[in-house]
């Protein structure tokens, strides 16, 4: 409880995916939800069956982080209702374009403000309010491909890779006020964002050992932010790969024996 109250945590991209698990784990812990996603039937439909699952407050806005107005008004939403904001989970992303795909700017400039923008707008926005009040937890949504150079169209992997500075950044400018922020970043994870990102050929094409659950992601994120852990690898084998990727020695070699990517 703060101040009298239940917490309540905002989730990004929470219509489905891993941002339908965090707010399933934290309405299971009892946090009052406020759901943002751009599929306004998807979120009352996650909102009614979290509402009668856990019996917590569950409040949605259907709002496009890749357009540039997007969190102020979200933040006005929140402020209106008196909504006061505990938990903040950045996890709303797509895959994107190739940087140097015959892509107009004005799709590139969408994805980099959803990605990156809209992140630190809203920490912007809700950060402040949890420092004053001495409690915070923020939940950057990032990814392994953050975690190293690769050929892969040099938007998806750069974009993830500056949540990590910025929560890492955060969590130190924070220290000691009782907010803590992670960037949790994990590698393949059974959701539908590779079927919405028409990737379900490459998945098919990869051997299920790589993969892992939602549930255990979400999960390992949790426990990460409450321990004040600023960078949360999820999965084993990845926490495995994470040090080799990050290695002065192999990174280099890493990135020299990187194929080309076919244009």
């Amino acid at each position: 409880m703060v101040e009298g109250r239940p917490r309540r945590a905002l989730i990004t991209g929470a219509s489905a995916g891993l941002g339908r698990e965090f707010a399933e784990q934290l309405a299971a812990r009892g946090v009052d939800l406020l759901l943002v996603a751009r599929r306004e039937e998807k979120l009352k439909e996650a909102a009614h069956a979290l509402v009668e699952n856990h019996g917590v407050d569950v409040a949605i806005c259907a709002a496009d982080l890749a357009e540039p107005a997007a969190p102020e008004a979200l933040e006005r939403f929140a402020r209106e209702r008196g909504l006061s904001v505990d938990w903040l989970v950045n996890n709303a992303g797509i895959a994107g374009p190739g940087l140097l795909d015959p892509t107009p700017w004005v799709d590139q400039a969408a994805f980099l403000q959803l990605m990156m923008v809209s992140v630190a707008e809203l920490c912007h926005r809700f950060v402040p309010a949890m420092r004053e009040r001495g409690y915070g937890r923020v939940i950057n949504v990032s990814s392994f491909a953050g975690r190293l150079a690769r050929p892969a169209g040099a938007n998806y992997g750069p974009a993830k890779a500056y949540l990590v500075a910025l929560s890492e950044e955060l969590a130190l400018d924070l220290k000691g006020s009782g907010v803590h922020v992670s960037a949790l970043c994990p590698g393949f994870v059974h959701t539908d964002f590779h079927e919405t990102a028409d990737l379900m050929e490459m998945k098919r094409g990869l051997p299920s050992w790589i993969w892992y659950d939602a549930a255990t992601v979400v999960r390992e994120g949790l426990a990460a932010v409450e321990g004040g852990k600023p960078i949360q690898v999820s999965g084993r084998l990845y926490r495995w790969l994470d040090p080799l990727a990050q290695s002065v020695w192999i990174r280099p070699l890493l990135k020299a024996l990187a194929p080309g990517r076919e244009s």
